[in-house]
């Protein structure tokens, strides 16, 4: 299969006290980014998330957003911590015994102690369970739309693929007709320079020539990058990469091909190659 980078899941999860919400979006690049925007209450499971990421993912921009909601029925009460309370209490005792003019503690004072409010609220420990399952939910959704997208790509790709081929098909038998024609050309130029003796302009002659016949040679490697485009195609995975090298190599062939042309016809193959190249590199830019 083939995937693009381009894709986006999202997840919740209502846990009654609080809910859970996780998106993923991502978008091209040449490596595999990720980027966390966490809440601090669950900022711990960043690193779980991350690399459950990294199993699945070699390429793209990707943001992660999970935030943690009250639930409806969330509605969280408070508790005084009675031993510290006691504690507390004596302390102060002690200290009021030994200076009498000592303010008490106010009440606002009792209740920002540390450690003197029980939460009844959820805790990370608690959360974590289910954040590592909702991640998965949303890798496994993000993954299957970068898989369709990628269906997608593919399709376009193969298309003009096969018209590549009935272009390099329809050049092919032209090459005879069109090197026997530059050879009668040639042998004409060749007896007006040999009625004049211009050795430099025979010399000029059979070396345009020799470059211009090649062409055979051209047409083979864009029949065999081709083929291979195609079977990458067929053999998925992170072929991306793979995929930006080949449309460099068959623009290279495409170019070559339309400088050494002598017919009006073959170059005309070669732009509307180039044009198709163009517009395959395009795709293949989107895929991992």
């Amino acid at each position: 299969m083939i995937h693009s980078m381009t894709g986006f899941a999202v997840q919740t999860r209502d846990l009654g006290q609080v809910s859970l919400h996780i998106e993923l979006r991502s978008v091209n690049s040449r490596y595999l980014d990720l980027f966390f925007r966490i809440g601090d209450e669950l900022r711990q499971a960043e690193p779980a998330i991350r690399e459950k990421l990294s199993a699945k993912l070699s390429r793209g921009k990707v943001e992660c957003r999970l935030n943690l909601h009250s639930g409806a029925a969330a509605a969280r009460s408070l508790a005084l911590n009675a031993a510290l309370l006691e504690q507390l209490s004596e302390a102060e005792h002690a200290v009021r015994e030994r200076l009498p003019e000592a303010a008490r503690l106010s009440v606002n004072e009792v209740l920002r102690w540390p450690g003197m409010l029980a939460d009844d609220g959820v805790s990370f420990e608690q959360l974590q369970p289910a954040v590592l399952e909702l991640t998965q939910a949303a890798i496994d959704e993000l993954v299957a739309t970068r898989r369709r997208e990628g269906d997608k790509l593919a399709a376009m790709i193969r298309e003009r693929l096969a018209r590549m081929h009935e272009l390099v098909a329809q050049a092919e038998p032209r090459v005879p007709a069109i090197v026997a024609d530059y050879q009668e050309r040639l042998a004409t130029r060749l007896r007006d320079a040999l009625a004049s003796f211009d050795e430099d302009r025979i010399r000029q002659e059979v070396a345009l020539f020799a470059q211009r016949i090649d062409v055979a040679e051209e047409l083979s490697r864009l029949n065999t990058h081709l083929v291979e485009v195609e079977r990458i195609l067929k053999t998925g995975g992170a072929a991306g990469k793979r995929l930006d090298f080949l449309m460099q190599e068959l623009n290279r062939e495409a170019n070559t091909l339309a400088s050494k042309s002598a017919a009006t016809d073959i170059t005309g193959v070669a732009m509307e190659m180039k044009v198709l190249i163009e517009q395959m590199r395009e795709q293949v830019q989107n895929i991992e």
